[in-house]
């Protein structure tokens, strides 16, 4: 069952809603199934929490995350100087993921701590490379979403999967039959499944730090994928280092009017 088109079609019409409701500056996409895409303008920007956004903006490696460009701009309608980036669609994980944790009382909440069982204070990082070790000596330059203290975040919401990866790829891994039963894992005969999962358990069990997959309640295809890479780890050890959680889990303990955001424009809502 696809779950990932009809949660697109539920986070746009919200989109939409919200984007009427507040006068925010949005176009939409050319897609047969169009999403909407917020603009800044005036230091407000309507795919992000008014609080969250001003502080974006002012940290410049945070501020530097807006600009990467969308991957699909060829299907959105010509934009201005600056094109469309990946963080103005509606549908993006990593604009969800800024809206969380760029908002001071999330830094400062001794809950959110607790949750994650992080530090109060601590400051995320966005975008860091993976760096997980090859059998040649080098690295992997692939990126992870979020590293939040010794926390290592994968962030997903309407992604259709955890991509593929052919087996010759993640065979240049140095650890990967060491950390996984490899026969055991969701593969085809020439691919092996959810390997941005395998690629972050990797880099826990090279740095020692602990991976949590950050997802929406209303994808449990995604859920079902995890834990099918999950019980492919050999150690367990590793595997406590190891944790799925929702959205609408991280919110309960989210600050009321960053909450009320979430659930007006993305659908999530603790009790869900």
């Amino acid at each position: 069952m696809n779950f990932s088109a009809p949660l697109r079609r539920e986070l746009a019409d919200l989109a939409l809603k919200f984007a009427r409701k507040y006068s925010l500056s949005h176009n939409f996409s050319l897609a047969e199934k169009p999403i909407v895409c917020f603009t800044d303008d005036n230091s407000a920007h309507g795919n992000f929490h008014p609080t969250s956004y001003r502080a974006i903006l002012s940290n410049p490696s945070w501020r530097r995350r807006l600009t990467k460009a969308h991957t699909s701009r060829r299907s959105l309608p010509s934009f201005g100087h600056r094109g469309w980036r990946e963080l103005d669609a509606c549908t993006s994980s990593d604009a969800l993921l800024m809206n969380i944790f760029c908002h001071p009382m999330t830094l400062r909440s001794s809950n959110i701590a607790a949750l994650l069982g992080a530090e109060p204070g601590d400051s995320p990082r966005f975008g860091i490379p993976a760096r997980v070790p090859l059998l040649d000596g080098g690295c992997d330059r692939t990126e992870i979403d979020m590293r939040l203290g010794d926390f290592l975040v994968e962030a997903k919401l309407t992604e259709g999967n955890f991509q593929k990866a052919k087996r010759s790829v993640l065979a240049v891994y140095r650890d990967f039959a060491e950390v996984f039963t490899t026969e055991d894992l969701p593969q085809t005969e020439t691919h092996y499944l959810s390997y941005q999962l395998l690629r972050n358990v990797l880099a826990a069990h090279a740095t020692g730090r602990r991976f949590c997959v950050l997802l929406d309640a209303r994808r449990p295809d995604l859920i079902e994928a995890w834990f099918g890479v999950m019980k492919c780890v050999k150690d367990a050890s590793l595997r406590t280092r190891l944790r799925v959680m929702t959205w609408q889990e991280l919110a309960t303990a989210l600050p009321s009017s960053l909450r009320n955001f979430l659930s007006a424009k993305y659908g999530i809502d603790p009790a869900r």
